[in-house]
């Protein structure tokens, strides 16, 4: 499997990563770090908890991980939690949507870490 169709299959940019990454080389070695770093595991164990800090912290951290690897679907829904408990923005959501925003979040990285496991 190349890495452009582990993109195809995870339903990345691959495009974006490389306007950002700008080396494929580079792009190759922080996708393959994403199931390890544990940056989503500790958004969604904020999620439990409901943090309102911890979760801003740790959504701001998955969104611009995923933006910068092309991980669009991703970054889109950890920016939506971000800036739901960015200090001083009013909240807009209840605590039901964020944890659904917390499972979509989940889904989608479970598929993608299966898909980074095949391409490895």
């Amino acid at each position: 499997m190349t890495l452009q169709e582990l993109y195809q299959m995870i339903g990345g940019d691959y495009d974006q990563a490389l306007r950002v990454l700008r080396v494929e080389k580079l792009i190759d070695k922080h996708i393959r770090k994403l199931p390890v770093n544990g940056v989503v595991e500790k958004l969604l164990e904020a999620g439990k908890t409901m943090d309102p800090t911890q979760l801003f912290e740790t959504a701001h951290a998955v969104k611009g991980i995923t933006a910068n690897l092309g991980l669009t679907e991703l970054s889109a829904k950890a920016s939506e939690i971000a800036e739901e408990y960015r200090p001083g923005n009013e909240r807009t959501h209840t605590d039901d949507e964020i944890r659904e925003l917390l499972a979509g979040i989940s889904s989608l990285y479970h598929k993608t870490c299966e898909g980074i496991h095949q391409y490895e």
